[in-house]
């Protein structure tokens, strides 16, 4: 009886010129190869950094099937066009492309986590940060999001933007702020990785900002790990 081989988790993120960026999703990837060593495990980029998709596909053993899985949190442009497109024209090898990581439980679990770790207390006022996209459905699932972290900390969750949609955070930020005078107002930074995005969050006027999902100085959270791996295990 001919044993076919797994296919080969490919997650491909959007990269990023910051080397802390860089750092914590290598982490993550190689948090995803040990707790499942018998996969071939790699890495691409769709942006800034290469390997590009085609570039991460090329390198790996010939003939060997893919999914494709998108690091990124919401469903938008680099998930319906480029990655769409890559998969599309790869013709080596069987390959699949997974779904993007957002939205699901366990990243507002990881999102409650930074929360707590950044001393929330019980009169704080909370922003949800997002990327932001052009694609209604990406921002859609960043909707979702806001709306599962309320109904988790049972506390109202404003939502801003940081490129394309709207409200931009600075504005959510500020109109919170006259919205509740002498409140301290927290933003909850719904990115993967540090990089420019986060340094906007951080720049948004709020008294306290969370971490990203993922820092360079801890081990890749296990929920991410987690959604990393059903993500590829719901398109093998």
């Amino acid at each position: 009886m001919t044993v076919h081989p797994s296919p080969a988790l490919v997650g491909i993120a959007h990269g990023t010129s910051s080397s802390d960026g860089r750092t914590a999703v290598a982490g993550l990837m190689r948090a995803v190869a040990a707790a499942r060593p018998e996969l071939t495990v790699a890495l691409g980029f769709v942006d800034v950094q290469h390997p590009d998709t085609p570039e991460t596909l090329a390198a790996l053993e010939p003939r060997l099937p893919a999914v494709v899985v998108p690091l990124l949190l919401s469903a938008g442009y680099h998930v319906h066009v480029d990655l769409t497109d890559a998969v599309a024209a790869e013709t080596e090898r069987p390959v699949v492309l997974g779904p993007a990581l957002g939205p699901d439980d366990r990243l507002i679990a990881l999102l409650r986590h930074r929360l707590d770790e950044s001393g929330l207390a019980a009169d704080d006022v909370v922003v949800l940060a997002v990327a932001g996209s052009s694609d209604i459905r990406a921002v859609a699932d960043c909707r979702v999001v806001a709306e599962g972290l309320a109904a988790a900390s049972g506390r109202p969750i404003a939502l801003g933007f940081l490129s394309a949609a709207r409200p931009p955070l600075a504005c959510t930020v500020t109109r919170t702020r006259i919205e509740n005078p002498g409140r301290r107002i927290v933003v909850s930074s719904y990115l993967l990785a540090p990089g420019y995005f986060q340094g906007l969050v951080e720049k948004a006027g709020a008294d306290v900002t969370t971490r990203p999902l993922l820092v360079p100085d801890e081990p890749a959270s296990q929920f991410l790990v987690d959604v990393v791996i059903s993500r590829y295990l719901s398109a093998v």
